[in-house]
């Protein structure tokens, strides 16, 4: 979407934003940051990402974890034939390393 189709730019939308200099620019909506995205929200919910000490880390929400990682599945078979190789290759590794993990974590929380 161009920033003349955005109807969320222009002054109305900018009146209550901080200036340029107070914010970090957001980076480019494309299907990669996407897919990175939802990667990063599995990691987390997983336990395998955690700001912070180590006391304070929370419990992996398998079940979370287990719809960020069906929500990555449903994009990979709905775009199926329409990516680019690096976007196939991003998405494919992204499911097959978090679904790896949402393994090890089930098994993981079945032991304690």
């Amino acid at each position: 979407m161009s920033e003349t189709e955005n109807p969320l730019s222009g002054p109305q939308a900018e009146a209550g934003e901080p200036s340029a200099e107070q914010s970090m620019p957001l980076p480019l909506a494309t299907l990669e940051f996407l897919m990175l995205s939802l990667r990063t929200q599995a990691e987390l919910q997983l336990g395998l990402i955690h700001f912070g000490d180590e006391k304070d880390r929370p419990k992996p929400d398998l079940d979370l974890a287990r719809h960020s990682i069906d929500l990555l599945g449903v994009l990979h078979d709905k775009t199926k034939g329409n990516l680019t190789l690096d976007e196939q290759r991003l998405l494919e590794n992204s499911l097959t390393e978090l679904r790896f993990r949402y393994v090890q974590a089930l098994e993981e929380s079945k032991k304690s």
